[in-house]
């Protein structure tokens, strides 16, 4: 992810909550309308998760120590999942019990223009920050679906404030649904089931970022397209004749191991085969500039060990097959 994009889509949608957090909140002052409430609780809650998300980037960006030789680049990952918390807690959990309470006990909506004008002020304003977060992910999305974009994307702020925009401009417009009901009908309920509506929409946005984060947080190996990048550059050389088994491992969205165990040419001197290692190291670098550790380990292809298949417990091309007597 390009970090001054994902930055600008961040700031973007924070000013955006920020402003919309306190207009809803004098609607609500002004109306008692539920809706509002719980609408001004999520956008406070989504301009602390935009906080959030500065405040991991930032802290992603420490150098590496002794007690943590690979760097910081995982607690991106971390206050992306602490975001889908807050989004499910304060934002979701909040809203259905508003919702409950407004429903049991519905009053009519007074100053009926404040709740209308500062929904039609939100969409507008989510509107433009939506489309700030669209305009910075479609380099990266390139051809894929959004969907296909939000679960494979490395870089976890782009995906997370795409959903929370999302989130925020549906809601929005139930929130307008649910007030325009009620004051059609006169019914205070309606405004409660809109709340109830929004509590559900926030709950299922939160759980689709729990489930994408924590599968990041647990380690992701690298998409399709790079790994067929490093192979290339791995076997472009003279010296290295394959590649016995690899893996991948984001250490942050911008930060990969490779480990590989690679075939070299048996009549090799070790003077060749360190040269074919570090050349090999740097084919990867140019050809996939977010290797920064890799890790080369050097063998001969064995038949024998590679026919034992993919038991992770066996290693594929290791020593040679042993003497035919044992």
């Amino acid at each position: 992810m390009s970090a001054s994009g994902g930055t600008r889509a961040i700031v973007a949608a924070l000013l955006a909550n920020l402003s919309i957090a306190v207009a809803k909140f004098v609607a609500f002052l002004f109306s008692g309308s539920s809706s509002m409430l719980a609408e001004s609780v999520h956008s406070v809650a989504d301009s602390g998760n935009q906080g959030l998300l500065l405040l991991g980037g930032k802290r992603a960006q420490r150098e590496a120590t002794p007690q943590h030789p690979f760097g910081f680049g995982r607690e991106r990952y971390i206050y992306a999942f602490l975001v889908s918390i807050v989004l499910f807690s304060v934002g979701g959990m909040f809203a259905l019990y508003e919702g409950y309470e407004k429903i049991k006990h519905p009053h009519e909506l007074e100053h009926w223009y404040w709740p209308v004008g500062v929904l039609i002020f939100a969409i507008i304003a989510e509107g433009f920050s939506f489309r700030t977060a669209i305009k910075e992910s479609n380099p990266l999305r390139g051809k894929k679906s959004w969907k296909d974009f939000i679960r494979h994307a490395k870089a976890p702020e782009l995906p997370v404030v795409l959903l929370e925009d999302l989130g925020a401009l549906v809601g929005l417009v139930l929130a307008l649904v649910g007030v325009g009901l009620a004051l059609l009908t006169g019914n205070g309920v309606w405004d409660g089931i809109g709340t109830l509506c929004i509590g559900i929409l926030l709950i299922l946005i939160a759980l689709v970022l729990a489930a994408e984060t924590k599968s990041l947080l647990l380690g992701e190996a690298a998409g399709a397209e790079v790994v067929q990048q490093i192979e290339t550059a791995i076997v472009a050389g003279d010296t290295v004749t394959g590649i016995i088994h690899m893996r991948t491992l984001h250490l942050g969205p911008e930060e990969l191991l490779v480990a590989a165990k690679i075939a070299v040419r048996h009549d090799g001197t070790a003077t060749e085969i360190a040269a074919a290692i570090n050349a090999a190291e740097s084919r990867i670098r140019e050809a996939t500039p977010i290797a920064r550790v890799i890790y080369l380990e050097p063998d001969i292809y064995s038949d024998y060990e590679a026919a034992k298949g993919p038991d992770p417990e066996a290693t594929p091309g290791g020593p040679a097959a042993p003497p035919a007597d044992h």
